[in-house]
């Protein structure tokens, strides 16, 4: 059966997941960056979060409001693992400095695996998205683990103007 389901899933998708897992790596350590790389997980699962429910759901409102407050939960959460985050721009290269990240590669990781399985579920079953409860855990997961992201990304944004204001008082203080 697994052997069925893997050759049944598009390339894409397994691509996707090699992509991911060198993200998380890469996170382990600590790293300059940019703003633009940092938006690419988050980016990433809110456009295929929201391919799937307008290719499932199409307008429905419930739809996207259970999606849109797994966001808003995922998001607080996100903002909280990265509590002691250390961030830092380097004004001569325009570059980020962040500290290591070890909750990413997990995260992406379930993600992609409750995604995946939801996607399955799905096309093994079409009639699943009739179904309330069902659809109500994929929405609100799939919206979590976005969330999740969005809220690691206004994390570092956070991060960084709380730096940048920091140290323009250090520089107005001592002129």
């Amino acid at each position: 059966m697994l052997q069925h389901l893997a050759s049944q899933t598009p390339i894409w998708v397994w691509l996707l997941l090699a992509f991911l897992i060198t993200r998380g790596i890469a996170a382990m350590k600590p790293a300059e960056t940019s703003l633009q790389k940092l938006a690419i997980v988050p980016a990433l699962f809110a456009v295929w979060g929201a391919w799937s429910i307008s290719h499932r759901f199409g307008a429905s409102l419930i739809a996207w409001s259970e999606w849109l407050a797994g966001i808003a939960t995922g998001a607080a959460l996100g903002w909280l693992l990265l509590n002691r985050l250390k961030l830092t721009l380097d004004r001569s290269t325009g570059k980020l400095w962040r500290s290591a990240d070890f909750s990413l590669l997990p995260l992406l990781l379930v993600t992609f695996l409750v995604k995946y399985g939801f996607e399955v579920a799905f096309a093994v079953s079409p009639s699943l998205p009739a179904n309330a409860g069902f659809s109500a855990a994929y929405l609100l997961l799939s919206g979590g683990f976005t969330g999740l992201f969005i809220g690691k990304y206004c994390r570092y944004l956070a991060s960084l103007r709380r730096g940048a204001e920091s140290a323009e008082r250090s520089a107005s203080a001592h002129p």
